[in-house]
């Protein structure tokens, strides 16, 4: 079987970014035609995360679209979501696929062409080149790709590849031309409050030229 297929926006939780609140966010985003959604929230306490993430699923799933954790298997596993989203210091793609299952999708963040090669490898389902460009909402993410990087990236896997970190509209055309299925912009997407609007617009950037 070959590697699971994926493209359009990828929507990613952000608590501190929201002006609506993160139920809300996503519902939005799913009106708007997101084809992934991931929540990311650390702040809060592990009960409080396990409940928004179920209520989260709920509405993802009534709109047949995946939904994944970023980092914590735990909270994976204990929510019922359909996935994971790992990066290079979290736990091995391994470990996510014994505790959540042979269906579950597994994404990695790579920053080079070896590191997709190895996540590939592991058995993730696809890698997100992070970060294409300097981002503001991960401070850690690490050094920029740069639209080479992804270019190279794209080049070493046959997994879909998601790009991720400083993006905006005048940037996307470029990242998918690159070669990315999937874009993540987070502060672009929440700009504003109009969520759906904002998604929308995203998405027409990624039609071909």
């Amino acid at each position: 079987m070959g590697p699971r297929r994926w493209s359009g926006f990828y929507f990613i939780t952000d608590s501190a970014l929201t002006t609506l609140g993160v139920r809300a966010d996503v519902e939005a985003a799913l009106a708007g035609g997101t084809a992934l959604v991931q929540y990311r929230e650390k702040g809060r306490a592990y009960d409080e995360r396990l409940a928004e993430a179920r209520d989260l699923l709920r509405v993802c799933r009534s709109a047949g679209v995946p939904f994944i954790i970023n980092d914590e298997i735990a909270l994976a596993r204990d929510s019922g979501a359909d996935g994971i989203h790992l990066g290079q210091g979290d736990a091995p793609p391994e470990d996510a696929r014994a505790a959540l299952g042979s269906e579950a999708i597994v994404g990695v963040s790579v920053g080079s062409p070896e590191e997709a090669c190895e996540a590939e490898r592991a058995g993730a389902d696809y890698v997100a080149a992070s970060p294409v460009f300097s981002t503001t909402t991960k401070l850690d993410a690490g050094p920029r790709v740069g639209i080479e990087g992804l270019r190279a990236i794209r080049a070493a896997t046959g997994l879909p590849v998601a790009a991720i970190g400083g993006l905006t509209r005048e940037r996307i055309p470029d990242v998918v031309a690159a070669g990315a299925d999937l874009v993540c912009a987070i502060s672009a997407s929440l700009s504003n409050g109009d969520v759906a609007a904002n998604v929308r617009a995203l998405r027409e950037t990624m039609a071909p030229r």
